[in-house]
């Protein structure tokens, strides 16, 4: 993939990712700000109707008084009357007695009473008065008032033709009276509630009712003055003399019922934006890991095919050379040639051997029987197969066994070749002479290999992908020193399946330690 196609498609997700997240948190803060604000609107009506109701309750008490007045008393329908009310409480009795005193004001209007009188009328006007006493229900006795249930308080009010209740209200109103003979916390809380249920809201709440700006005793337990999500409303807002009654709520729940709301389709929300950002982050993880692979594969490829041309042409020379009528009778020459030929092939042999091992080690298809071995007579093993190859560039190798227990199970074929590979590359990337120390020491439950050397040594970068299939630190057509990127692959699959690890400690320029750990036998 190019470049620039590659950083475009970053461009072009991002823009994507952001644009939904922005969407998304626009669209929460609306949603919130929405229902924040349908809330407040509930909560404000709900209390004009609890002013309302509660004015009304205590309107309607107050008429409850004079249920054996209006039950008892008759006068014409047609006939106008005005009425004077006062009442005397007897101390001894704990009685109040209303005195109605009412006067009826009627007109008789005559026409034509003889032939005398024909074109004249008469006007006759009567007054009558009369005047009752009605014990009534007091006030004060809560007892007594009590008896009479809601249904037929406000089936009496209701009886009341309109010039009654308007006399009523004035002597309602010329009464003044404590808020606290008008409230209850009870009357407060059931009305408030009742209308907060018509609306669906379900929410707790506490209250206080003030008077002149001071708490007075009709609140609840957990009221607090300028508690924070509070509403205000005045009440008693029909009464005719000036009042500075009002009656606060508090939410302290407000935040999460409005978040209960719209909790799910946040929650999905953001679960849906997070599956978006871990598919965008996963997108660029995988391209960006092709990309790397390709190149891997590229260089690998290029490797491969010189580590391939160099035996195929050194094979051609020496067929050709053998073809030559001086040399093919020459036995001396030609076994030699035989032997160059013989070493090639056997060298691109091995380089086929080690891609199909990875092959087969990824899907699980090499056998790896393992039995009870000495781990550090492998590495002896491992010792004497590269000599040869330390000899050649004039190295030097020491061993420093410390370790009282070396036995585990394993595969001695497949580790001999994994500390094969770590040697070999410790002679291949040593600057001059080699030189190799291995520290062999062990614990009750493992034993420790230390394999250091004085190589070129690695990157940070390069450590934590030396293990990686056709990994080399050194990236192109390179080819100072041989390989391919599959032994240290090879090494760590192998450790692996024999549960142990292996890990790497480098610096540029200082050498290398490479360090296995395999379980022994308990």
């Amino acid at each position: 993939m190019r470049k620039k196609i590659f950083v475009l498609i970053i461009i072009l997700m991002s823009i994507s990712l952001v644009g939904i997240i922005t969407v998304q948190v626009f669209w929460i803060s609306n949603a919130i700000e929405i229902r924040e604000k349908q809330f407040s609107h509930d909560v404000n009506y709900a209390l004009a109707r609890t002013n309302e109701r509660l004015y009304k309750k205590d309107f309607v008490d107050f008429t409850v008084q004079f249920m054996d007045f209006f039950q008892n008393k008759k006068f014409a329908k047609q006939a106008d009357f005005t009425k004077f009310v006062y009442e005397q409480i007897n101390t001894s009795t704990n009685e109040t007695f209303r005195f109605a005193s009412s006067g009826v004001y009627e007109k008789t209007f005559y026409k034509g009473v003889n032939n005398f009188f024909k074109n004249d009328s008469i006007l006759i006007s009567s007054v009558s008065s009369k005047n009752d006493v009605y014990k009534v229900k007091n006030l004060t006795d809560n007892t007594e008032l009590s008896k009479v249930n809601p249904v037929e308080r406000f089936t009496f009010f209701n009886s009341l033709n309109e010039i009654e209740k308007m006399t009523l209200e004035d002597t309602y109103h010329n009464k003044v009276k404590s808020i606290e003979s008008r409230l209850s916390i009870k009357s407060v809380k059931e009305i408030f509630s009742k209308e907060l249920s018509n609306l669906g809201i379900q929410i707790d709440y506490d209250f206080g009712v003030f008077d002149k700006g001071l708490l007075t005793d009709i609140k609840t337990p957990r009221f607090k003055i300028a508690e924070e999500n509070s509403f205000t409303a005045p009440l008693f807002t029909k009464d005719r003399h000036q009042n500075n009654y009002a009656l606060q709520v508090a939410f302290p729940k407000k935040g999460h019922y409005i978040f209960s709301d719209i909790g799910l389709m946040f929650l999905l929300s953001i679960f849906f934006t997070i599956i978006i950002m871990v598919a965008f982050a996963s997108s660029l993880y995988q391209m960006a890991k092709q990309k790397k692979i390709s190149m891997i594969k590229t260089d690998f490829i290029n490797n491969m095919t010189h580590e391939f041309k160099t035996p195929i042409a050194t094979i051609n020379l020496a067929l050709d050379a053998i073809k030559n009528p001086v040399v093919i009778d020459d036995n001396e020459k030609v076994m030699k040639y035989v032997s160059m030929i013989k070493e090639e092939n056997k060298r691109m042999h091995a380089q086929v051997e080690n891609v199909l091992r990875i092959s087969k080690l990824e899907k699980n298809q090499i056998e790896m029987d393992k039995v009870v071995v000495d781990f550090s007579e492998i590495v002896e093993d491992a010792i004497s197969h590269t000599a040869l190859l330390l000899k050649d560039k004039n190295g030097e190798l020491q061993m420093h066994s410390h370790q009282t227990l070396s036995e585990g199970y394993g595969n001695e074929f497949h580790l001999t070749n994994v500390f094969v590979n770590i040697i070999e590359n410790a002679i291949k990337y040593a600057e001059n002479s080699p030189k190799i120390d291995i520290f062999i020491e062990n614990t009750v439950k493992s034993l420790t290999v230390k394999i250091k050397d004085n190589g070129i040594g690695m990157s940070k970068a390069a450590q934590k992908q030396v293990f990686d299939k056709f990994y080399r630190e050194q990236s192109g057509n390179v080819h100072d020193v041989k390989g391919h990127g599959l032994g240290l692959a090879y090494v760590k699959e192998i450790i692996d399946n024999h549960q142990g690890k292996v890990f790497v400690e480098s610096e540029k320029g200082k050498g290398s330690v490479f360090t296995i750990i395999l379980p022994l036998v308990s």
